[in-house]
């Protein structure tokens, strides 16, 4: 499919000269496998060999670059010695020393009487100026060969600056010229050069500017990449838009019933995200959408009155979780409710075994299970629906794109909702969930009261602990977070282990320890006994970040908070904020504390808005970890870096859309560069691998 005239590009590495097979494998993991990769690789830094003033006006500790004459070679009486070359220019000596030196080979290089131009760092030793092993000599009838400016790339062991340089220059010379795909205007008004221009420009910088994601040429290939982007997962979504589904339009029966039932009413962007699912599953196109709600938002009641839907069209419905505590967690919410309006349920997880696991299987292929909820389990082939119709996926950027695929493949033309607590910034759901449409719960319930943040040094641990003291006499239940499951010789940081061995001898038996290297049968007994209120005090690692539900629970301690990211300290804090109780969340620190921790905990402290934490998260580190792991499909920008340039990716969204409404086919001129700039970027991979589903 890709144009005969990027296969240079597309060409595997070993087809560039100069590259054996132990230095392919140290490229491949550096850069990639093919040629292309090597001009994705951007440079860190340049080294500037302009400085050409007479040797006698060298500074110490500078580059220098100049035409010098080779005086006389100074070979080592011991081999303690080093060796040493005089040369001089017309304005002072200079003493060339080498530590190591092999046969004649230096003789050669530097013959008595010629000239050579050469560049290295000045020392000045005892009133002698000296150049320890020039980094360039080169025959000074040729003095273009001197790289005046010497671009840095980010290195491996085992591949040398001057390697990748020459590779690099070798993958720019195979780049062709493309015809222009991006608008006129939007050139002239961004005083954007050709893409071409723009690349050789980043790889050879002049200035120190010209390796920032503001510079001119760094932005245009910023937004190339983002517009490749937005245009490929606009053409997925069309076509996900156009793909047959089918009608799925209950009679409202059911979903009255749980109304009347639940002792709270629905809040108006509640109200809105069911309208806009609904008109998904009443068209005849399959849906296929992200939900977006702060924790305690009311994801899960959007989640059941929805798949109620599929339950009065006699079809069935799945709802699968990361984790067994969650899945076991909306199985008891659930399953209540559907009890009392004759709805039938059930829970599947690795643990559920033998005669009980068939049971459910038999069941669910007959039809006698409306809605299944599970794990990963779900994903196995003995799991058999009689008429699967509706998917609902819980914190997906925990799962891969083919497992999401995988599931919905198990149905009949399934509609998919996937779900997430986890705050993501507009950019990101652009980036990483184009390809879908979009409802956000942007409201908390009525009645929920904010959460006191309180940020404190470690030092007042004590002070912490006398006040926990007295609030579990009053029957208050608390969480106290920490980084480690074990004392780690790096990081010094307090382990789960520990604070809860040093807590059990204050607290006794009120206290537990729930850590992810437990077996999930004692993960599962542990949480348990803190939902039942036997356990007061529960010490654990980040395993209850998502979607752990213990209302009474109104009290969180994290240690070392500083060590958090702050979504991820956003979704601690969200533990408790289930019930309608005033609730308390202490974030203590450790010294030193870096200044984007000091922001970080301002933050949490200033705001409990997910979706602002969530922006600042993105100015502070970036946009490669805000999810936690890595999403399969298009988080990973070569070019384009979205905490610097989410302007750029805002226009490539307008742009990629108005373009396909004018052009949907890439009939047009700009339409036929278009295709070669997705080309370019691979991204007809990637519409592939959406498109799987």
């Amino acid at each position: 499919m890709r144009p005969s005239f990027l296969y240079p590009l597309f060409a595997p590495i070993e087809t560039l000269t100069g590259i054996g097979p132990r230095f392919a494998s140290l490229i491949k993991s550096l850069c990639g496998n093919k040629v292309i990769d090597l001009l994705w690789h951007l440079p860190s830094n340049f080294i500037d060999r302009r400085c050409n003033v007479p040797l006698s006006h060298a500074v110490n500790g500078q580059i220098w670059t100049g035409k010098v004459h080779i005086i006389e070679h100074i070979a080592p009486k011991s081999r303690k010695q080093p060796y040493r070359i005089v040369v001089e220019d017309h304005s002072s000596q200079l003493i060339l020393i080498f530590f190591k030196t092999f046969g004649d080979s230096i003789t050669k290089q530097y013959p008595v009487g010629s000239e050579r131009i050469i560049s290295g760092k000045i020392e000045i030793f005892n009133n002698a100026i000296q150049m320890s092993h020039p980094d360039y000599c080169v025959d000074a009838t040729y003095p273009e060969k001197m790289p005046l400016i010497e671009t840095v790339y980010p290195l491996t062991a085992g591949i040398s600056n001057k390697m990748l340089n020459k590779l690099e220059q070798q993958a720019m010379e195979r780049f062709p010229l493309l015809d222009e795909w991006q608008d006129e205007n939007l050139l002239q008004q961004q005083k954007f050069a050709d893409f071409r221009t723009s690349l050789w420009k980043v790889h050879h910088p002049q200035k120190a500017d010209d390796l920032l994601p503001t510079s001119v040429y760094r932005r245009r290939l910023a937004y190339d990449e983002l517009l490749a982007n937005q245009l490929s997962l606009a053409l997925v979504r069309n076509r996900l838009k156009k793909q047959t589904g089918r009608v799925i339009k209950g009679t409202g029966i059911l979903r009255k019933k749980v109304l009347e039932i639940i002792p709270f009413s629905l809040t108006n962007a509640q109200q809105r995200v069911i309208r806009e699912i609904d008109n998904d599953m009443n068209s005849p196109y399959r849906m296929s959408r992200l939900l977006q709600g702060d924790v305690g938002s009311g994801k899960t009641i959007v989640a059941l009155l929805t798949m109620l839907n599929a339950i009065e069209c006699k079809a069935q419905a799945a709802i699968m979780a990361p984790t067994e505590i969650l899945a076991k967690q909306h199985y008891d919410t659930l399953s209540d409710l559907c009890a009392k309006i004759g709805v039938r349920t059930a829970l599947l997880t690795s643990n559920i075994k033998g005669r009980q696991r068939q049971n459910i299987l038999n069941e669910l292929q007959a039809g006698n299970i409306d809605i299944l909820i599970g794990t990963h389990a779900l994903f196995t082939d003995d799991v058999t629906f009689k008429d699967l119709a509706y998917v609902i996926i819980d914190e997906q950027h925990r799962f891969g794109v083919k497992q999401r695929l995988s599931l919905s493949a198990k149905g009949h033309l399934c509609d998919i909702l996937v779900m997430t607590a986890t705050p993501i910034p507009r950019t990101l759901v652009l980036t990483q969930f184009g390809d879908m449409e979009y409802s956000q719960i942007d409201e908390l319930p009525v009645g929920r009261k904010p959460v006191t943040t309180t940020v404190m040094p470690l030092s007042k641990i004590h002070d912490v602990i006398e006040a926990l003291k007295r609030k579990i006499q009053d029957g208050t239940q608390a969480y106290w977070v920490c980084p480690l499951v074990e004392e780690s010789e790096k990081i010094d940081l307090s382990a789960a282990t520990e604070r809860f061995e040093s807590l059990q001898k204050i607290f006794g038996s009120d206290v537990g320890l729930i850590h992810g290297k437990m077996k999930e049968k004692e993960k599962n007994a542990i949480m348990e006994s803190f939902c039942n209120g036997s356990i007061k005090l529960l010490v654990s690692t980040t395993v209850i970040e998502v979607g752990v539900n213990v209302p009474a629970a109104t009290i969180m301690i994290v240690e070392h908070a500083e060590r958090f990211g702050l979504a991820q300290l956003h979704q601690l804090r969200g533990r408790i904020k289930r019930g309608f109780e005033a609730s308390s969340c202490i974030l203590m620190y450790g010294y030193p504390l870096s200044q984007i921790a000091r922001e970080r905990l301002q933050t949490m402290k200033q705001t409990e808005n997910g979706f602002l934490i969530a922006e600042q998260d993105l100015k502070l580190r970036g946009g490669g970890e805000i999810l936690g792991t890595r999403q399969s499909g298009f988080s990973n920008f070569r070019m384009a870096d979205l905490s610097t340039q989410s302007d750029l990716l805002l226009t490539a969204h307008k742009d990629a859309l108005l373009f396909l409404q004018k052009d949907p086919d890439f009939q047009s001129k700009r339409g036929q560069a278009l295709k070669t700039l997705l080309y370019l970027f691979e991204q007809d991979d990637a519409i592939r691998t959406y498109h799987a589903g």
